[in-house]
């Protein structure tokens, strides 16, 4: 064996007491540290590749002594940039548990890795009030997840007009619209991958004044496909304003037009632990495939997601995958190589797992509503202030805002202040043509008084 790989093996005691004594320290830093790093104009240099090489505390300690600083407060309570949630205790301690335990999370007959992952996702269903009929898989974001989704859709057209897509491909089959009126980013990546393109989208006309589909416009898109397969993506949160489709609405189309209805409910799916916000998620057991994230409000570390599916059947003849070495497809729900893309799979169900048996129904019910309340707070105190507007209403846990009579250029002027200041982090977009920030709930230890806290620094930093 090596002498440095020999020696680090003797002190592995000691070098997880140096990670977790680094661990410790960042965590308690987090009520303080700025929300998101002020990155100097160059990074520290990249070490040449040392022959002997400097072992693992030499090389933890470089690593603090050089980056430690520059790392964003995250999983803080007022990093509220994209949709990013923070990593609950269990959920931490889970994800160190899966790098430790190193399994590759396929159904092998050598690790109970797969039976735990069946277990997260009955658990989730259960949390949501979804299918318990549902096939699940644990994926690394809502972008493959949306990806089985639409690889899933591309194989039930096929189905329409005789062709095993994954087996054969594309070749011959007409183009086939997606239908949506708020598509995500990572929808349209998605679609590339598969192969369909990002021009199948077709937008829907949106409700005035609100990012969800005019239900009506797409049964009239549908009408004119006639008996034509199509496929319609439902937006369950909006990114910008967290607004949500009629899904129930849309799912009665089923009745009268053939299409696939994907759901992508990558963290407003997560409303439904709150009971009575559940009606959000209406008619969503008419869907055939459906996105949620755990990184994003159930709060476990990066990076897992989930994709759902009701046909199980269609997702074998995707992904399966079969050689000498391997297990055979077989239509079983925790049979997960066959199921996503990935072969080897990392553990990542297992803080979802842990998360899950640690806090229960009540646990996430309360952070769901605790986050809810804080939008609304930051909402009433925004339009509070003469100064500042909201630009959507506060629906769930995104507030949308910007300074009165402010264009393009002077909110992300304040975006940047509030960003070197260091009390919080927020995004710019755009809502129908106008500029905003945008305030992203999902932390589980943000309160109230984050929010007061995140005000003053605007109203300061508006003054400047």
């Amino acid at each position: 064996m090596y002498d440095r790989l020999k020696e680090d093996l003797a002190s592995f005691d000691e070098i997880l007491d140096q990670a977790r004594a680094m661990a410790g320290n960042y965590l308690a830093s987090l009520d303080e540290r700025p929300a998101a790093a002020n990155l100097p104009p160059s990074l520290p240099t990249c070490p040449a590749l040392p022959e002997q090489g400097e072992g693992a505390q030499a090389a933890l300690r470089r690593f603090e002594e050089n980056y430690s600083a520059l790392l964003s407060g995250s999983p803080g309570p007022r990093y509220f940039g994209f949709v990013t949630g923070g990593g609950t205790p269990a959920s931490v301690a889970a994800d160190w548990l899966v790098s430790v335990y190193d399994q590759n999370a396929q159904k092998n007959g050598d690790t109970c890795a797969s039976a735990v992952e069946l277990q997260a996702l009955d658990m989730l269903k259960q949390l949501l009030g979804w299918p318990s009929s549902w096939t699940g898989v644990c994926v690394t974001g809502a972008t493959m997840a949306n990806y089985v989704g639409m690889a899933l859709a591309r194989q039930w057209v096929g189905h329409q007009f005789g062709v095993d897509v994954a087996t054969n491909g594309l070749h011959g089959l007409p183009r086939t619209p997606v239908f949506s009126a708020s598509a995500h980013s990572s929808t349209l990546k998605a679609l590339s991958m598969a192969g369909m393109g990002r021009n199948a989208i077709q937008a829907m006309p949106q409700l005035r004044g609100r990012e969800a589909c005019d239900v009506a416009a797409l049964e009239q898109a549908l009408r004119e496909r006639g008996d034509q397969p199509s496929i319609v993506v439902a937006s369950a949160g909006t990114v910008n304003t967290v607004d949500f489709d009629d899904i129930a609405a849309i799912a009665e189309l089923k009745q009268r037009y053939p299409f696939w209805l994907h759901v992508d409910a990558a963290f407003g799916g997560v409303a439904a632990a709150s009971p009575g916000r559940r009606g959000l998620m209406a008619g969503i057991e008419a869907a055939d495939s459906v996105t949620v994230d755990a990184h994003k409000w159930l709060n476990v570390p990066y990076d897992c997601a989930v994709a759902f599916t009701s046909h199980l059947p269609l997702q074998i003849e995707v992904f399966k995958n079969h050689s000498d070495y391997l297990p055979a497809p077989e239509p079983t729900p925790d049979n997960f190589l066959h199921l996503a893309p990935e072969n080897s799979r990392r553990f990542r169900a297992l803080p979802l797992w842990m998360g899950l048996l640690a806090y229960g129904r009540e646990g996430y019910a309360e952070v769901v509503e605790r986050n809810c309340a804080a939008a609304r707070h930051l909402g009433a105190l925004i339009a509070g202030d003469g100064r500042f507007k909201l630009v959507a209403p506060v629906r769930l846990n995104v507030v949308c805002f910007a300074p009165v009579g402010a264009d393009a250029a002077a909110v992300a002027l304040l975006q940047k202040a509030l960003h070197r200041d260091g009390s919080a982090y927020v995004t710019p977009s755009v809502l129908h043509g106008e500029p905003m920030l945008r305030v992203a709930i999902c932390n589980w230890r943000t309160t109230t008084e984050d929010m007061d806290r995140t005000f003053e620094a605007l109203q300061r930093l508006l003054s400047c």
